[in-house]
Formats: structure tokens, C-alpha cells, sequence
């Protein structure tokens, strides 16, 4: 197959074009390194990268048009600063709608999308959440810009996969509460965590079901999760043991939930077991140490949240 990666040098992008390479299709990645990076993605004779915007819309039309891809996986998307609407909108809105666009006009058999559970907005009505909670994005840029995507895609008549996400964490992992662990830790400093629960989910087994996605699997939304939360105590916890601090470990100091956050944000995956089979979510620990061994190497680039941070010292 001929498959478009958007954002294919970001954590879940550079792993699906990873597996699509492996198995001898050809992949066309465009990313702009605003939260990417090129070493993500090794040279291979099928893989042509694009370092530009995809709010180009003559590059995108011209770069689908020339290669004229099977299938797009459109993993491309702004979220470094929660009050950067401009960044937000033209990434998520006007990048995204004319990914879509592009799609639509040269006849893409495939789409494939990535959404935030943040679409149900920071007080949903349903625990776990099912697909048919209603979306209320308003609470952070992120959620606005990715969901105003959904809905073109939605309106676009391009047959199309739409997962909305749990955590996706594991190596590559830029934003959230792993790499912020990880640097702090470091760093010498003490993290804080709150009672919050969520859902994390390792980046491959997400890859790996994107692939089945691509192939023609499924339509429609989808709730990509494990069906289980955890305390963010107990990432917290598999970060300590996977730097392998000896003697007495850091403690992380126990906050209150801020306003922009909420206790537990859980999806029902029911829907995606039901058409994709039984996924084997790989253990906390597992994917904690793999993300930990990366940030090692490579460096955690940033410390990125869809919502503000409390402490920043």
C-alpha cells in the first residue's frame, strides 16, 4: 500500500510508518518538528519525508495529488501550549480539514484519525464513556481544534477510522505526566501528583491496531483504551523503579485536582474489541521502562500538557 503519515515523525506516527515500512509499503510522511523528530524515523528506500506544514494547502494537495495514497493516517497535531489558539487552529482546524479536503479530492480509500477524550469535555455524564456520550470539547483549545476536525472528516463522505484516545504513552512520548516525571526526576526535583485516574495505553499495541485500521478494519469512532484506569500514583511509581533509584526513593507530593482536571477519564472500548479482536495491552511497567530507556537517549523535549500545569518550578 501508498499511506500519507501526518505528524510521522511524532510518537504515534513514526510507529505506524515504523510497521507500515516493515511489512513493504510505502509511506509519505509530512511533519513540521514542532513536537516531532527526524531521528524517529531511520532512511529506508520506501519512505519520503517532508519537513513542512500541512497548513499549506497547495503542498498538501500537490504532495496527496503526486503520490496518490491508499490510506492517510492523520496524526499531525498542535497541543505544546494550552493558550496558543493560533498554533491550535491552524494545525488542528485548517491543517486538518485540509488533510481531509485533500483526501476527498484524490480519492483516498482510508482515513484514519486520532481524537482526545477531552471531546467529552472535563465533567462527562458516563464512566466509562461510551461512544455515544456527547461531545463537549469546550474545555481546552486541543479538544476544540481536534474535535472541529472530526466533524469535517465526518462531513467529508471519505470512509474513515476515528480513535479517540486513552494516554498513549511509551517511547517518543512528548507530552504529559511521563516525561514530566522523568525530567523532574532527573533534575533533582520533587513532582507532585494528584488523586486522578487514567487510562494508560502503550503507543505499539495502538500502532498495531492502527495497521488493521488501515487495511480496512472497522468505520466510524472508536474508543482506544484498556477499559481500566490507574492512579497517576501509580505511573508515578513504575517511573521511580524504572530509573532505578537506590536507598530511599523520591516521594511525589499529593495534590488536590485543579479546575482544569478531573478525576478519572475513562473510555469503553467495547466497541473496538467487538470489531478489531482482542488487543493485549502491554503492562504499565513495561511501557514505562521502554519510554524511560528512550528519554535516556534522546531527552524528553519538553514538558507539554493539553492543560496547565500547576507547578512549573
Amino acid at each position: 500500500m501508498k499511506v500519507v503519515v501526518t505528524g510521522g515523525l511524532g510518537q504515534i506516527g513514526s510507529h505506524v510508518a515504523e510497521m507500515l515500512l516493515e511489512r513493504g509499503d510505502s509511506v509519505l510522511v509530512i511533519d513540521n518538528l514542532a513536537t516531532g523528530r527526524r531521528e524517529h524515523l531511520a532512511d529506508h528506500p520506501n519512505l519520503k519525508i517532508v519537513i513542512d506544514t500541512i497548513a499549506d494547502k497547495g503542498l498538501v494537495d500537490r504532495l496527496v495529488g503526486d503520490f496518490k495514497p491508499d490510506a492517510v493516517v492523520h496524526t499531525a497535531a498542535s497541543y505544546k501550549d494550552p493558550d496558543d489558539w493560533y498554533n491550535d487552529s491552524l494545525t488542528n482546524c485548517v491543517g486538518g480539514s485540509n488533510i481531509v479536503d485533500a483526501a476527498k479530492k484524490f480519492g483516498v480509500k482510508r482515513f484514519v484519525y486520532f481524537q482526545t477524550a477531552l471531546c467529552y469535555g472535563l465533567k462527562p455524564s458516563q464512566s466509562p464513556i461510551r461512544l455515544d456520550h456527547p461531545r463537549n470539547p469546550g474545555s481546552s483549545s486541543y479538544a476544540i481544534s481536534k474535535t472541529t476536525n472530526e466533524y469535517y472528516l465526518e462531513l467529508s463522505g471519505v470512509d474513515f477510522v476515528t480513535f479517540r484516545l486513552a494516554n498513549v504513552v511509551g517511547p517518543r512520548n512528548v507530552a504529559g505526566p511521563l516525561p514530566i516525571f522523568y525530567q523532574r526526576l532527573k533534575d533533582g526535583k520533587q513532582c507532585f501528583v494528584t488523586e486522578a485516574r487514567r487510562d494508560f495505553v502503550f503507543v505499539k499495541d495502538l500502532a498495531r491496531v492502527v495497521l488493521k485500521a488501515i487495511d480496512g478494519v472497522g468505520h466510524g469512532a472508536y474508543h482506544f483504551s484498556s477499559g481500566k484506569d490507574v492512579a497517576i500514583q501509580e505511573l508515578y511509581n513504575a517511573v521511580v523503579n524504572a530509573m532505578g533509584f537506590t536507598g530511599e526513593k523520591p516521594q511525589a507530593e499529593v495534590k488536590a485536582l485543579g479546575p482544569d482536571d478531573v478525576f478519572s477519564i475513562l473510555l469503553d472500548p467495547s466497541r473496538t474489541f467487538a470489531d478489531f479482536g482482542d488487543i493485549e495491552f502491554t503492562s504499565m511497567q513495561e511501557t514505562v521502562s521502554a519510554a524511560i530507556d528512550y528519554y535516556k537517549q534522546h531527552g524528553t523535549l519538553g514538558e507539554y500538557t493539553h492543560l496547565r500545569l500547576q507547578d512549573k518550578k
